[in-house]
Formats: C-alpha cells, sequence, structure tokens
C-alpha cells in the first residue's frame, strides 16, 4: 500500500475524479494542490461542494515552476497530458498517474475492468450486480459513477470498474485481474492525434495483464482481433456472428458460454434490453462474470431483471402508431451504427450536437436501408447533412425541440423514432443526461 504522508501532490482537473483524489491524499496526510482552469467558486458549483480548506486551490494550468519540487502529479481524465510541463516533471522525477492508478493502488481487493468504445457502463453495471449476487463486499464505479478513488482503503471482495480511453491514458500499475473490452470504433477525434493512438488507449488495459489473468474481448471487432496478439492474459473471447470452441456464442436464440468440455445455455429471451449491442452487451458480462466465480444461476437471476440505463436505446412511448427510443448516449458513429441494426421497422433517426470531428458517413448504408427520414440539429447539422446526403430523406432544424416536431410530423404508424445523436451534446446540453431527458419531456408532451 502506497505511503502519502507529508508529499506535495498536484492534482489537476477539479472534476469530480479530481476531487476525490485530492479527498483520498488529504486523509493520507499530503499536502494537496488543486488545479483548474476555472475560477474556484464555478468548480464548487459544479460540484456542488466545497473545496476543504486544507487543499490548497489554484486557477489555472500547472507550470514549469510548480514541477520544482512536487512528488506526484495525479492527473483527472478530463485533462490532457499534453496541458502538463511533462519534461519539467520528468527532470525533477515526478510521475504522473490518473485518478483511477491512484485509486487502484489504494484498493483492497480484486478488480475487474470494462471499457470499449460503445456498452461500457452497461456491462459495467450489469457485470456488478452479477458480482454482488456472488461476492458480499462488491465497488461497481470508475468511470460509471463513483471514482474508484471514493473506494480506496475499504475492505472489498471485488471492485468491477468502468475505464475510459482518457483514464487509460495515465494508467502505471493498474491490473485488472479480469478485463473486458467490447469495441474501438471512431471517437473523440478532437483528442486523440488519430484513430491508432485511441486504439492504443484502449489495449492499455491489458497491459499489466498475465498468464492467470482473463481477457474478455469481442472477436467480431476488427480493431480488437487486429491487436489481440499482444494480449499475455488468457483469452475468453465473444461473438455474435460464429459459434467459438471457447468463450460466448449466440447460437440461434441462446448465448452459449463453453469453457472445456463445460457448456451453458443462457436464452436470449431473458433480456429485457432491446438490441444487437445489448445481446453483445449481455455476452460479455456473461464471460466476466462466470471467469469471476459467479454461479450461473446468478448471471441467470441479473440477465432477466436488468431494466438496462437510462438514455440508452431507453423505450419512452408510443404515439400515433409510433414508438419513440432515448439513445442520448449514442454519441459516436458506431454507437449510432449498433442502435440501428437492433431495429427491423422503419426509422426516423433524430441526430447532431456538437461536432467531434468524426466520420458520418458509415451511417450511410443504414440510413439507404431503413431510413423514414433523418432530422438533423445542432452545431455538426451541416456537415451532417453533407456527409448522408443521397441516403433517406434529410432535414436540418437548430434544436432538438424542432428535430422532435419535424421527426413526429415524417413518422409514419409502425415506424420507430430514435434519439441516437452520434455527437456529444455540449452545443446546447450540459452533458448526454440532460439532452435526454429534454428529449424525454418533448416526446411525452406529443399528442397520443
Amino acid at each position: 500500500m502506497e505511503t502519502f504522508g507529508g508529499k506535495s501532490i498536484f492534482v489537476v482537473g477539479a472534476g469530480k475524479s479530481g476531487l476525490a483524489a485530492a479527498l483520498l491524499l488529504l486523509r493520507e496526510g499530503a499536502r494537496v494542490t488543486l488545479l483548474d482552469e476555472r475560477p474556484k467558486e464555478a468548480v464548487e458549483r459544479s460540484l456542488g461542494a466545497a473545496i476543504p480548506p486544507r487543499v490548497a486551490f489554484v486557477n489555472g494550468r500547472m507550470d514549469e515552476r510548480a514541477a520544482v519540487g512536487v512528488d506526484l502529479v495525479v492527473l483527472s481524465p478530463g485533462v490532457p497530458a499534453s496541458r502538463l510541463p511533462i519534461e519539467a516533471l520528468r527532470r525533477s522525477g515526478a510521475p504522473v498517474w490518473g485518478e483511477i492508478e491512484l485509486g487502484f493502488r489504494m484498493f483492497r481487493g480484486s478488480v475487474a475492468a470494462v471499457s470499449g468504445t460503445n456498452g461500457k457502463s452497461t456491462v459495467t453495471t450489469l457485470l456488478g450486480e452479477m458480482v454482488s449476487r456472488a461476492f458480499p463486499l462488491v465497488f461497481v464505479g470508475g468511470n460509471l459513477g463513483t471514482p474508484l478513488a471514493e473506494a480506496a482503503g475499504k475492505p472489498f471482495d471485488w471492485g468491477v470498474v468502468e475505464a475510459s480511453s482518457f483514464q487509460l491514458e495515465s494508467i502505471d500499475t493498474f491490473h485488472p485481474k479480469v478485463a473486458v473490452l467490447l469495441n474501438i470504433t471512431e471517437d473523440h477525434s478532437d483528442r486523440y492525434e488519430d484513430f491508432a493512438a485511441y486504439a492504443e488507449a484502449k489495449m492499455a488495459l491489458f497491459r499489466n495483464q498475465g498468464g492467470a489473468d482473463a481477457a474478455v474481448i469481442n472477436v467480431d471487432d476488427p480493431e480488437i482481433s487486429a491487436r489481440k496478439g499482444r494480449i499475455r492474459a488468457g483469452m475468453v473471447p465473444f461473438s455474435i456472428s460464429r459459434p467459438l470452441a471457447e468463450g460466448v456464442f449466440l447460437d440461434g436464440g441462446e448465448m452459449v458460454y463453453r469453457s472445456g468440455v463445460r457448456e451453458e445455455r443462457y436464452p436470449r429471451t431473458l433480456l429485457r434490453i432491446r438490441g444487437t449491442q445489448n445481446v453483445e452487451n449481455a455476452m460479455a458480462a456473461i464471460a466476466a462474470a462466470r471467469r469471476i466465480g459467479v454461479p450461473p444461476e446468478a448471471v441467470r437471476e441479473v440477465l432477466a431483471a436488468f431494466p438496462g440505463l437510462p438514455h440508452r436505446v431507453e423505450f419512452v412511448r408510443t404515439a400515433r402508431g409510433v414508438s419513440w427510443f432515448n439513445d442520448s448516449k449514442g454519441t459516436n458513429v458506431g454507437a449510432v451504427l449498433k442502435c440501428l441494426e437492433g431495429f427491423p421497422e422503419p426509422v426516423v433517426l433524430i441526430a447532431g450536437g456538437k461536432d467531434k470531428g468524426i466520420d458520418f458517413r458509415p451511417l450511410r448504408e443504414p440510413l439507404r436501408r431503413k431510413g423514414r427520414a433523418a432530422v438533423l440539429f445542432g452545431e455538426a447539422r451541416g456537415r451532417m447533412e453533407r456527409e448522408l446526403s443521397g441516403t433517406a430523406p434529410l432535414e436540418t432544424v437548430d434544436t432538438l425541440d424542432e428535430a422532435i416536431r419535424r421527426a413526429a410530423a415524417l413518422a409514419r404508424q409502425g415506424d420507430v423514432v430514435i434519439l441516437s445523436p452520434a455527437c456529444s451534446s455540449f452545443d446546447q446540453f450540459r452533458n448526454f443526461e440532460d439532452r435526454g431527458e429534454a428529449f424525454r419531456r418533448a416526446v411525452m408532451e406529443l399528442p397520443g
């Protein structure tokens, strides 16, 4: 267990993760400085909490002078390492850890970690509920909900941790006994130099694993398959497209877990959550849970009871024969493609928001095949219209409210309308939850 008493430690980024790291270090006796580019009052409003007086707060970036004499820098996931004086920190010998690395070093228990461009919150929650059926002391959090640093020092059997690419950029010893990688598709082009750099951040999930560990991987994903030769852990593959000698695969209406001579079958009809992507999510959770030691009956119970997470292909209502779904968490093209796969009905797609620089053209084929129409809104609407022209009928509007009204006018009885934006929400909303709630409210007000 690490000791931090008397050390000078800078925490860069005062979001939820940064504050959790600062509070942990304070409890451990460190001298903590918390930096953020926002004024202290704005930070405290955002957090809904006061920064303790014993934490020194600095409004601004860390500069070379601050690197002199610092023992450690803890980086919040929202802050790229490029904003640090890296060369000065190297000269001073101060390591840079992410909050998840700090939390891992202080965590008393085994860790299962889940990552992927899409689906990681659903799988983390689903797996967390499964593990909680088999072990009395289970932490579920990370990028989802509670930062890992908040669990540090407390006894746990397992920690089920969602790990984003931003978090995985700054790990050192982070070592999950079970690591799950769901998919790697284009995202966060505004943060990474290129797609290869983003994929490398995701693959860091397996960096510290060895032969006694388990790597649950989606072998249908070409980017993961191309890189799986570098994984040293025992691989537990899952596939929705073909049978496997070992791992989890789909056989007609059943998800099959196969390990050696043992075979278990989990009916797809157990699932309350809709869509192809949620079958994949369930298969990943089955594979990880069984490797952790969760009994098959507990796995079945959780699969049957799990209602899904809000804003992820969430059914809102049926109005005038049209079904409305909220997939506000679909903030990249890969998520939208998976969402559309799950609907055989004609679709009116509502998409748009803040442009992250990703390529929208992969949406052309499914829109041409099943799109009744697409209504595009927000900052990205112009580029989306250019890249999707010639597929389904397209309309552009300024706001989400306008998009909902137009979608209602365009949809026919038996169609589905889906908000699956392929963009982040920050042009018009605080976050994807805020956008999803606004969508739900507006849909509930439609004449029915």
